[in-house]
């Protein structure tokens, strides 16, 4: 469709309205944004009234809370002290004890935790290992199935010397 003076009237109107190219392409019907823009171009129009405002909010909304039991505000480790006759309580040896797999999310976890990822990321019951680990980013456990020895390949015998030979002759 071409630009008839109507049409050109209608775009310097919104133009100056403070439309953005896209809404105006809308309106106008038959072009595209990039038509608007280099009409405006070539017009010589300048500033805008108001600018354009983004249709969509500049910021989302926060995540609905989970569930109090489901995501803990610090890693779930009990503390249980050791009971000692020299020892005074407030100076008992503390020793932790792990709970089951699953109680760190990615706000709880540290450095010192498991980074096993236990179920779908992109649901809200998602979270990690959180057991403790000493060496690499996974507990005992996870690193047996993380880290596979390689598999050593069988010895080949006369007879499978022989076929693979075959195929080249």
């Amino acid at each position: 469709m071409g630009w008839t003076d109507e049409r050109v009237e209608t775009l310097k109107k919104l133009w100056q309205d403070g439309l953005s190219a896209s809404q105006i392409a809308k309106q106008l019907g038959g072009v595209t944004r990039n038509a608007v823009i280099g009409k405006v171009h070539r017009l010589g129009l300048s500033g805008r009234a108001i600018p354009s405002k983004p249709a969509r909010p500049v910021f989302k909304a926060p995540r609905p809370q989970r569930a109090a039991a489901a995501a803990p505000s610090a890693p779930r480790r009990i503390a249980e002290p050791v009971e000692t006759e020299a020892a005074a309580p407030a100076t008992a040896p503390v020793r932790y004890v792990d709970e089951a797999p699953g109680s760190a999310t990615v706000l709880t976890l540290g450095a010192h935790m498991c980074k096993w990822p236990i179920g779908d990321p992109s649901s809200d019951s998602f979270t990690f290992c959180g057991r403790r680990c000493s060496d690499g980013p996974y507990c005992t456990e996870h690193a047996r199935v993380a880290y596979q020895p390689a598999q050593a390949k069988k010895r080949a015998g006369g007879s499978d010397l022989a076929r693979s030979l075959r195929r080249y002759i």
